[in-house]
């Protein structure tokens, strides 16, 4: 491969390691976790949600061969960013509406000798009309499943993604505190939500998800409401905020007014766990391990953990991903490994990202102090 016009931050000599040991002379992705990772940006609005819908007639296609230079198979609205934005050099554009990518992109593998060779694809994420259009353009070309492959290569990060996930967390950080001293009584979840998505683009980034409720409501993950704000509310928030297709991903405890004596055991409580949880993310215990010792920590105190996860792997593009630290997973945790970790309930939700090194992890997250809930007012 040749130098590239911009430094690549994705673990390319892990990807080529696991190509290897799995007999791979390629890989030919298409969702946006592994688009995103390879081609090393992000597409953004329309064109995003086309890396999304599997049926969609203006998908994407990235091919990494083994021996050789990537290329990636696009229309024509996506090709002037992608030329500014991605390492990758080599573009071939199809014919949206008029074209099939997949039968374009069999053609490409076929015109680079790989129409014999054996080639991973996403199962979880390429159609099986797809999967089968591409195999009636080769039918010598052995096709097999690389998901599996492709998250084992994400999950462990190289320095310049530990340091570009440090600075966006420390970015959504400077969101949080620049917009939760501005919430009061009678402001609605909806105005407030506003501020912080306005803050997000702002402060650079390039777009944001999450959510932001206040403790009185018990519909969470349903959107964000006319219920207003009172004093005594707990400000529950979970965000997601892109730049560079990766992510600043944490949730802070907030309170209108200073916390009553119960307000603030429940929140020493979590603080508790939650921080002891971080120090047990060591390599060498599984991801069901970190479940099993949140469930544990919260049955001392006489409260059943019935949240489906723990924690989970960070990377581009879509902030969940694994070690999922859910219950009876027996990924092993290793150096390098990037985990949000939010052992929570009900409003009662902090998360940090930590990064797995020798001994102890190191919090990424560390902009917005935790030692004590953040009062508003």
């Amino acid at each position: 491969m040749t130098q590239p016009k911009q430094p690549i931050i994705a673990n390319i000599a892990r990807l080529y390691q696991h190509m290897d040991a799995n007999g791979l002379d390629a890989v030919a992705v298409r969702t946006g976790v592994n688009f995103t990772y390879l081609a090393g940006m992000a597409l953004t609005g329309t064109l995003a949600r086309h890396l999304d819908v599997a049926n969609t007639v203006r998908g994407f296609m990235l091919i990494w061969p083994r021996k050789g230079e990537p290329i990636i198979v696009l229309d024509s609205f996506a090709e002037k960013v992608v030329a500014r934005d991605s390492w990758v050099e080599k573009l071939v554009v199809y014919k949206a509406y008029v074209e099939s990518l997949y039968t374009r992109a069999a053609q490409v593998i076929d015109d680079i000798g790989l129409s014999r060779a054996r080639v991973g694809f996403e199962q979880d994420g390429l159609s099986a009309k797809h999967w089968a259009e591409i195999q009636g353009v080769l039918p010598q070309l052995t096709m097999v499943d690389c998901s599996r492959l492709m998250d084992e290569v994400r999950w462990i990060k190289t320095p310049r993604e530990i340091a570009l996930q440090e600075t966006l967390a420390d970015l959504l950080d400077d969101v949080y505190l620049e917009v939760f001293p501005t919430i009061r009584p009678g402001d609605t979840e909806r105005v407030v939500h506003a501020r912080l998505c306005e803050s997000c683009l702002r402060h650079g980034f390039g777009w944001v998800h999450g959510i932001l409720n206040s403790s009185t409501n018990l519909v969470m993950y349903g959107g964000e409401s006319d219920v207003a704000f009172q004093k005594g509310d707990f400000v529950r928030n979970d965000y997601v905020a892109y730049k560079q297709g990766y992510a600043g991903h944490q949730s802070r405890i907030a309170i209108l007014g200073q916390p009553n004596a119960e307000q603030q055991r429940g929140y020493d409580l979590t603080l508790d766990i939650h921080r002891r949880t971080m120090d047990f993310c060591r390599a060498g215990v599984t991801a069901g391990e970190i479940y099993a010792f949140v469930q544990a920590a919260f049955k001392k105190h006489h409260i059943d953990y019935t949240a489906s996860l723990v924690g989970h792997g960070m990377g581009p593009w879509f902030h969940q991903q694994e070690p999922v630290l859910r219950q009876g997973s027996d990924i092993v945790i290793e150096e390098s490994m990037i985990l949000a970790v939010e052992p929570q309930r009900l409003h009662w939700h902090i998360q940090d990202l930590v990064v797995i090194e020798q001994g102890k992890p190191r919090n990424l997250s560390d902009k917005f102090s935790t030692d004590k809930p953040f009062v508003i007012g």
